[in-house]
């Protein structure tokens, strides 16, 4: 270890060893750097340093998984105190599957873990592409340089360009913090459930902590976990089966909040399981797989409107963080009654939500059809109804606000006279498609599901491409072919050319132009030496490297896969003709009775 940084606010500090051989030692950041003889030295001066800003939070980017860990493991090989926590019980780090810090009088916030369970979406969690994407920023060190090679040369030659390194990389987590109030949700999360405001994860406990105390003061106690069995997991989500092919003018009808909403208005409940089987069956909303459950005694869907208003009231008063963490919590208590690992596990809880999901949308395509309409797609909480080419913009936009509305009327009425209950569904019409593409499956003229593109009028009122579940946004596409299949999308939307497009990508492709674009990147999820039988290409690339990290950059040349360490290697263009770009761009082309073999001037065929 040859530097440790910190930053507080706008205070630096960096720790660095000394090395005899430098010209002169850091001038940047004077008065921040301490200088130490020996790595023990570094580690107790940062140490020292610590307990005297001490601090109630630290945060970093895996931060445990990294960071910390590597602080104990060379405490433990030096001697050295692991002083990172307050008073006198010790710190310390567990490793395993998942690191664990204990750090006593101190909470320790990971950067990645917050987001995620902040639900923001990244195809890459690292420091660097997060930085560029919500900072427009990026660290200091290209991702293209060996990452390890370039420090050791930093800090031999240009001691000044490691410090400047080190106190980026902590200002770029702090300003990404900040600008994702990850410490407030995290501190939004932690007063909600309970839990310490370093757990992540813990829905389970969440649950726990919020169900409990209000079941005792119904005068009963909980079963302990396991009590009911493993049992059989409850079905998932429903999906209509799609009309493949390009609609025009397709209207998105989203129920919010399905699952609570459904718990709510079905008075689905564990308490209210055990007193509904109990009680008459004229006291009981009945389930599926023969639940039945009580009118009178519930607690969730109670704590579910509680929750529901809070978070009405959050968005009243523009407090993000805390919306974001009731919905979190809400929709979260689906999963933990359909887990093995909650004390309160019965799969008639959790099927009782899902069918009864089932149900609902199976119900309200049939009632959209009834209507005339045509539904062309359904998934879970979401009905797709093509209006056609014969409606414009503004009556579209009429059309699904009357239709969610009359969908609203028509679930109030049903539920009240079949079921005697109050319907807290509601459906919004979410989004407009003004053209949209349901692929086939590979191989077969059924629709497919879960993936789609569609043309829609962004809040600046430009018309932009939303696609789900293509190769346009999938990682382990290259960015050649999620980048052309995005453009061709667009200009098939709006009308536009495509043939001489293709073309043109094809003339830069054969000419090498574009060989930045033909790199994949993929994750190695176990050591090297563990990959026997069937290796994929990453892993063949990955044994051929100098340094190979956690994940692999390597394009397909003639010879196999290759690693791409200083420069990339001459791609194999034909693999990428025919693995790439075509399977990206025929299903959309062949609606224009086009295909990119045709229009690349060279037969190319689908894998």
């Amino acid at each position: 270890m040859v530097s440790i940084a910190i930053t507080r606010h706008e205070q630096v500090d960096v720790f660095l060893l000394r090395d005899s051989e430098w010209r002169q030692p850091p001038t940047v950041f004077p008065g921040s750097v301490y200088l130490a003889d020996d790595e023990a030295a570094l580690l107790e001066a940062f140490f020292r340093r610590l307990r005297e800003l001490d601090p109630d939070v630290l945060i970093g980017w895996n931060v445990t998984g990294f960071d910390l860990s590597v602080l104990h493991r060379r405490c433990t090989h030096l001697g050295v105190e692991f002083a990172m926590g307050r008073g006198t019980e010790r710190a310390t780090v567990l490793a395993g599957q998942r690191a664990f810090a204990r750090l006593p009088g101190r909470a320790v916030i990971d950067g990645i873990d917050t987001m995620k369970a902040a639900t923001w979406a990244f195809e890459d969690f690292s420091l660097q592409a997060v930085a560029t994407e919500l900072l427009g920023r990026s660290k200091v060190i290209d991702a293209t340089v060996d990452k390890v090679d370039e420090i050791a040369r930093m800090y031999r030659e240009d001691p000044d360009a490691l410090v400047t390194y080190n106190v980026e990389d902590c200002r770029l987590v702090a300003e990404i913090f900040e600008k994702a109030h990850l410490l407030d949700f995290a501190f939004r999360r932690a007063e909600l459930t309970g839990l310490d405001v370093s757990r992540v994860g813990g829905s389970a406990a969440s649950f726990d902590n919020l169900y409990l105390p209000k079941l005792h003061r119904q005068g009963r106690v909980a079963p302990d976990v396991g009590a009911m069995g493993e049992g059989e997991l409850s079905p998932g989500g429903y999906v209509l089966e799609s009309t493949p092919g390009m609609h025009d003018n397709v209207l998105v009808l989203d129920f919010k909040s399905l699952y609570p909403s459904i718990i709510r208005t079905f008075l689905i409940d564990p308490l209210g399981l055990h007193c509904g089987l109990r009680g008459p069956a004229d006291e009981s909303v009945p389930g599926f797989e023969g639940a039945m459950f009580s009118r009178t005694r519930h607690i969730l869907p109670d704590l579910i409107a509680e929750l529901w208003q809070a978070r009405d009231e959050a968005k009243r008063q523009s407090d993000a963080p805390l919306s974001t963490a009731i919905k979190i919590i809400m929709n979260s208590f689906y999963g933990v009654l359909g887990s093995q690992g909650c004390r309160f596990f019965d799969p008639r809880l959790a099927s009782s939500i899902t069918l009864r999901g089932h149900e609902i949308l199976s119900v309200t395509r049939d009632e959209l059809e009834r209507r005339g309409l045509e539904v062309i797609y359904g998934d879970t909480d979401s009905v797709f109804v093509a209006l056609g080419a014969s409606v414009d913009h503004q009556e579209a936009t009429r059309t699904g606000e009357a239709l969610a509305k009359a969908l609203n009327q028509f679930w109030d009425e049903r539920l009240s006279t079949t079921l005697g209950v109050k319907s807290e569904l509601e459906i919004e019409f979410e989004l407009l498609y003004r053209r949209f593409f349901m692929p086939t499956i590979r191989g077969s003229s059924k629709g497919s599901k879960k993936r789609y593109a569609g043309l829609v009028e962004g809040r600046d009122g430009e018309p932009h491409v939303r696609i789900v579940g293509l190769e346009a946004v999938r990682s382990d596409w290259t960015p050649n072919a999620r980048r052309v299949q995005r453009e061709v999308f667009r200009r098939v939307f709006v009308g536009e050319d495509v043939t001489r497009y293709l073309q043109e990508v094809a003339a830069k492709l054969r000419a090498g132009q574009l060989d930045e674009e033909l790199v994949y990147r993929k994750r190695l999820r176990r050591e090297l030496s563990e990959y026997t039988v069937n290796v994929p290409p990453h892993v063949r690339a990955a044994r051929k490297a100098r340094r190979p990290g956690r994940w692999i950059r390597y394009v397909i040349t003639t010879r196999g896969p290759e690693p791409v360490e200083d420069t990339v290697p001459p791609p194999d263009y034909e693999h990428y003709f025919e693995r790439q770009v075509a399977p990206a761009v025929d299903p959309i082309l062949q609606t224009l009775g086009l295909s990119f073999g045709a229009i690349a001037g060279r037969q190319v065929s689908l894998f």
